[in-house]
């Protein structure tokens, strides 16, 4: 892999993690919940989610996917139904219970509930490996090994995702004086809870072929 290859993936990675999503959506809803350090481990997830859908698109099971009406259809579904549901719970969330998490107390999801969030909800996302599939054949030289070249675009994508994920959830979290009221809070809830529904109702309508 040249140089300017590179820098090109670069630019592309970058454009990908900055467009809004359900990731986005996520580090946002639990940065102003939680605060960032809490966001991150949510936003590792997403990282896991995010590798796991680069080296299946990049060993050639996305193709399969993608080649398959069924397979595409049922991981379309669930990814679908994942999300939907997520912004269900989002949305009927307690104001009361948001605000304690807020200020650090009460009950909030344990570590390893908020990295398997984030995990799920890059690795269930079937525009996620449409996107790869669509993409990655054209920064990957087949004069060389595919693993070297894999394990550079996995760190690239991962590390540009990480810094803009974390600057939606500072972003977010920099609000949380504002989003202090019950009102406020169940606004938020709503907001963040619809917003994740409609990207989850969205992926029904994902076709193969059709790029993220």
């Amino acid at each position: 892999m040249s140089f300017a290859t590179w820098v090109t993936f670069f630019f592309a990675s970058c454009l990908i993690a900055i467009s809004p999503g359900s990731g986005a959506v996520l580090s946002m809803s639990h940065g102003l919940a939680y605060g960032v350090r809490r966001a991150s481990v949510t936003i590792l997830g997403l990282q896991a989610g995010l590798l796991l859908v680069l080296f299946i698109a990049g060993a050639g099971v996305g193709s399969i996917l993608l080649a398959s009406e069924t397979l595409f259809t049922i991981v379309k579904t669930v990814g679908a139904l994942y999300l939907i549901w997520l912004g269900l719970c989002q949305w009927r969330a307690q104001p009361a219970a948001a605000h304690l998490q807020a200020q650090g107390q009460g009950q909030m999801p344990a570590p390893r509930r908020r990295f398997l969030l984030g995990f799920l909800t890059n690795a269930t996302n079937p525009k996620g490996i449409v996107f790869m599939v669509a993409v990655l054949p054209q920064f990957i030289s087949g004069d060389a090994p595919l693993l070297p070249q894999l394990l550079i675009l996995a760190a690239t994508t991962c590390a540009v995702d990480l810094v803009v994920m974390h600057g939606y959830a500072g972003a977010a979290s920099a609000l949380q004086r504002v989003f202090r009221s019950a009102q406020a809070l169940r606004m938020q809830n709503r907001v963040f809870g619809g917003v994740l529904m409609a990207v989850g109702a969205t992926l029904f309508f994902v076709k193969r072929g059709q790029h993220a």
